[in-house]
């Protein structure tokens, strides 16, 4: 069985900042192939359904047996309930080997944030720190995670 970081080779930002959970830009049709053989169950797409794809994920994604979910993660419309969909995912699908991504995963670090420092209890400098190894370019993806996890946290 090839490993998770394998499957994903050549995929823009492709990271595996915990053990299980993939990150990246957005994968090809192999890849997702790729990912199947390495055990994925989920590819959690936070994407905008709008946003032009070159092949149609959730079909290839369903047809490989995977699940597929899709959380659209908007610029500009950042809001709690992204978020709340984002981590009930992540935290329903805990131990499993799941996909996270985004087109180029500068959104995927802003949701990482609050998922790091919530669930895996990382310290903010180093929730951001990952985040931007993982892709995070966004000044207002930084913010919307860490004020998130601030007030989740009552810090």
């Amino acid at each position: 069985m090839a490993s998770l970081l394998d499957a994903v080779a050549g995929v823009p930002n492709a990271s595996e900042p915990l053990p299980g959970l993939l990150t990246s830009g957005q994968p090809g049709p192999q890849h997702l192939t790729a990912l199947k053989a390495a055990g994925v169950g989920l590819v959690l797409d936070i994407r905008d359904p709008m946003e032009p794809r070159p092949f149609d994920e959730p079909v290839l994604v369903r047809q490989l047996g995977m699940e597929y979910v899709n959380v659209s993660v908007r610029q500009g419309a950042l809001d709690d309930a992204m978020l709340d969909a984002v981590l009930g995912e992540l935290r329903s699908h805990a131990g499993q080997p799941v996909l996270l991504h985004c087109a180029s995963a500068n959104r995927v670090g802003g949701v990482l944030i609050p998922y790091l420092i919530l669930d895996h209890g990382v310290s903010e400098d180093d929730a951001v720190d990952l985040a931007m190894q993982v892709g995070l370019r966004g000044a207002d993806l930084l913010e919307w995670g860490l004020d998130y996890a601030r007030r989740k946290t009552g810090g």
